[in-house]
Parts: structure tokens; sequence; C-alpha cells
């Protein structure tokens, strides 16, 4: 498993800049920067939602959909650290961020 850190404080899932989500998923299929790639499993927190229940923890299973970083073998991440950026104002997926994306090209 992957050692995730998360700054995205607006997430469902983020508990003390962990991730409380077993497993996320890293899109941008065509990323060539890390701007270009998003936390998939991000979730809003709604001012009538729960935070998630689950534990958070330091690691978690990423599937990536980044086909051109180098830490992705077979769609998994083999980083042994990741990043999600964003900050604490993402209403959506898209502004988000793997800031440990590194291109192969």
């Amino acid at each position: 498993m992957t050692q995730l850190d998360c700054t995205v404080t607006n997430c469902l899932y983020n508990r003390d800049c962990l991730c409380s989500k077993e497993d996320i998923t890293i899109g941008g299929k065509n990323a060539t920067r890390a701007g270009d790639t998003c936390c998939e499993s991000f979730r809003e927190k709604g001012t009538n939602t729960m935070n998630s229940t689950g534990y958070a923890s330091p690691t978690a299973e990423i599937e990536c959909e980044a086909v051109k970083c180098v830490h992705n073998q077979n769609c998994k991440c083999a980083a042994d650290h990741v990043g999600i950026g964003g900050g604490s104002n993402a209403c959506s997926c898209r502004e988000t961020e793997c800031a440990d994306f590194r291109c192969r090209c």
C-alpha cells in the first residue's frame, strides 16, 4: 500500500489529512502534468453530510488511470508516497490533483 497524504480538507473522506477510504482512484488518462490528474474518489462534504465513518489510515490502495505516470504499474500506483492536493475549497474531483504525478514522456 502507498502512504497517502491529502490536503483536500473539503473531502468527505478527509480526516486530519488522512483518507478514510480504503482505496482511491486517480484519474487522468491523458495526463502529462499533475494538474491533468484528479482524485476520482473525491466527494465534497455537504452541510447535511456527516463525515465518513471509515477509519482514517496513512496508507491506501491507489488505482491509477494516469498511464503516463512513472509510478503507474498495471493501473496501480507503485509510489511509496502520494500527496493529493486541491485545498479546502474543492467542489469537484476536477479541483484535486495527484501532486506526485511524474510524466514518463
